[in-house]
């Protein structure tokens, strides 16, 4: 995963300030959800909102509200605000047709976290898609603690498999080999699926059989602390509430495509038919958190699904929240893996799709360019905080290669099983 681009605006969170993160819908009055939790709550401003139109995102709305005021004036903040900013449709968005009946495999990669697996389970256990399984990769666990919740929690519901060698490519391939249904999507086990992600991912794989990778929108799941607010001001991991699809066919106006990866969204909401991710080999294991090079095994994936001709799509309808790194630590911890997984991954890219160098070095001058004016905006807007991450994620990128290349030797060393 990688965090790329300006935060949203609609966000406009100031500095270390948190928030209640809620969701609204605009076709039902004074009503706030919890992200990816049944019923409704009351919250206390200030909120970030998450505001859709019959189901439908249309995008998010920080509303700081009256402390002492009434449920129903901050949900009147909230919705003034969502009509000014956003473009309504004339007309409501139609209800969802009936859901495609294509069977989804579901792979949650975890490692020691049991408390926050739980929760992504009881989300994923709530979907309103037909047919689906859910299978946790249990990754080079410390002790026992996710293989009894399954057990004793969701026998029969879910099923558990252990990976021994670390990284989440590892455990996605492992996911990838026990699943059994025609699409496989994958998320992290810090993350609330919304009770639709299946149905809007199975549906646009219905939509078009071009379509090989589906990725959706990720919505922080709580701002509770300076280091999560810091995050989502950062960029965080939204890609906005709009549709796209990309294909080596049709190549947008983007300076750098279709080495862009990070652009297309973020492996802990992705989905691919299981047919062409076989067909790549699956996730390239010198990739991915847990492993020297500290991620880009999602941003390699998608490049390789448009350099073999397939199309990607985006749906914002596919949603999961996100539960960010609560701490500074952790946060910073968290840029760095993240630049460095992009390096990784264009490391990666040359090493699986060699005759890709001369393309990239078309395009290098233009997207370097690109990514100084970007730099010089950010460090001129953004607080010190997000400049240092921003710095955090430039010394990854230039770790990212070395990464990658020691991955691949450790894997080497461990013999093919690895």
């Amino acid at each position: 995963m990688t965090v790329t681009g300006p935060p949203p605006a609609a966000t406009r969170l100031t500095a270390g300030s948190p928030a209640q993160v809620v969701d609204v819908d605009l076709e039902r009055p004074y009503r706030f959800r919890a992200p990816g939790r049944p019923g409704y709550l009351r919250p206390e401003p200030p909120v970030l909102a998450l505001v859709r139109l019959r189901g439908r995102p249309l995008g998010l709305v920080h509303a700081e509200g009256e402390r002492d005021g009434t449920a129903e004036e901050l949900w009147r903040c909230v919705a003034d605000t969502a009509r000014r900013r956003f473009a309504l449709p004339e007309t409501a968005p139609g209800a969802r047709g009936a859901p495609t009946a294509r069977p989804v495999s579901v792979v949650v990669a975890t490692h020691d976290r049991p408390a926050m697996l739980r929760d992504c389970l009881d989300s994923l256990l709530r979907q309103d898609h037909p047919r689906f399984e859910v299978i946790v990769v249990d990754n080079a666990p410390a002790d026992d603690a996710a293989e009894r919740l399954v057990r004793d929690h969701y026998a029969g519901r879910v099923r558990y498999v252990r990976e021994p060698v670390p990284g989440l490519a590892h455990a996605h391939n492992r996911g990838l080999a026990e699943a059994r249904g025609e699409i496989a999507a994958f998320t992290d086990d810090d993350t609330l699926a919304d009770p639709g992600w299946l149905t809007a991912l199975a549906g646009a794989f219905a939509d078009d059989e071009r379509i090989a990778c589906v990725t959706g929108l990720i919505v922080p799941a709580e701002l509770d602390t300076a280091a999560q607010v810091a995050l989502e001001r950062h960029g965080g991991f939204g890609k906005g509430c709009a549709p796209r699809t990309w294909s080596l066919r049709h190549p947008p106006d983007d300076p750098l495509f279709p080495f862009t990866a990070g652009r297309f969204g973020s492996g802990t909401d992705m989905a691919f038919r299981a047919t062409a991710l076989r067909a790549l080999g699956g996730f390239d294991p010198a990739t991915g958190t847990g492993t020297p090079a500290h991620g880009g095994d999602d941003l390699l994936a998608f490049f390789r699904i448009l350099t073999a001709g397939h199309t990607l799509a985006y749906r914002p309808d596919a949603i999961v929240w996100h539960r960010h790194r609560r701490t500074r630590d952790a946060l910073e911890a968290q840029a760095f893996g993240y630049g460095a997984g992009l390096g990784a991954y264009l490391t990666g890219a040359l090493v699986h799709e060699p005759r890709m160098i001369w393309p990239l070095l078309r395009r290098l001058p233009r997207g370097v360019g690109h990514a100084l004016a970007q730099a010089r905006r950010k460090a001129r807007a953004d607080t010190a905080r997000s400049r240092r991450l921003a710095l955090l994620e430039l010394r990854g990128l230039l770790y990212g290669p070395v990464g990658y290349l020691r991955s691949r030797h450790r894997n080497r060393a461990r013999g093919p099983a690895a």
